[in-house]
């Protein structure tokens, strides 16, 4: 019998911030890992910033087929995690919103839904949360203007219990994603 085919769960939710930062490291990530399929998980929002950023043709030409949220349970990404089809379930960007659901148990959304039933099953969650630290962010617009977001401190709550939670690992910046990956598959064959 074969080696079971290395998968991970991408979801991206409706936050801009760090967006195109984000989708480029995921492209590379793809390159040096060739053997890990990579598939995108939309959120509705999540799909309304894509098309806002102009990365929806990027994201199906580097990652194929781009699946967008109906409902909690359609796409079925939440049993596909619980059976093990994917290695981890990666949440970047993630929304203040996401991030408080999941912090609170609500699973009424695809990639929440997902989220709370992987921890069950102990499939490990990676998120990377817009509103990481209290205080005010400059993020970039599509147009390339800046915008200054003030990240409250409740919202910085919400992640302070998530990175409590077990099986749950809370990342600062894109970067970070390069190590999970090493993490999970060792060093990038390319």
């Amino acid at each position: 019998m074969g080696e079971k085919k290395k998968r991970v769960a991408w979801g991206i939710t409706g936050s801009g911030d760090r967006m195109p930062e984000t989708v480029e490291v995921m492209k590379d990530i793809r390159k040096k890992y060739p053997d890990v399929e990579i598939a995108v998980y939309l959120s509705k929002a999540g799909e309304e910033v894509v098309k806002y950023y102009k990365l929806m043709k990027d994201l199906k030409e580097n990652f194929g087929a781009v699946r967008v949220e109906i409902d909690a349970n359609k796409p079925f990404l939440a049993g596909q995690i619980q059976v093990g089809r994917y290695e981890f379930l990666l949440i970047a960007p993630a929304t203040s919103n996401t991030v408080a659901k999941i912090a609170m148990g609500i699973a009424d959304t695809l990639l929440t839904n997902a989220a709370i039933m992987g921890l069950k099953a102990y499939v490990p969650l990676y998120i990377m949360p817009s509103d990481y630290k209290e205080g005010e962010v400059v993020t970039k617009l599509p147009d390339g203007r800046d915008l200054r977001i003030r990240v409250r401190k409740e919202d910085v709550e919400h992640v302070r219990k998530l990175a409590q939670m077990d099986g749950v690992t809370i990342l600062e910046k894109p970067e970070d994603i390069y190590d999970v990956f090493r993490k999970h598959f060792g060093e990038p064959k390319v």
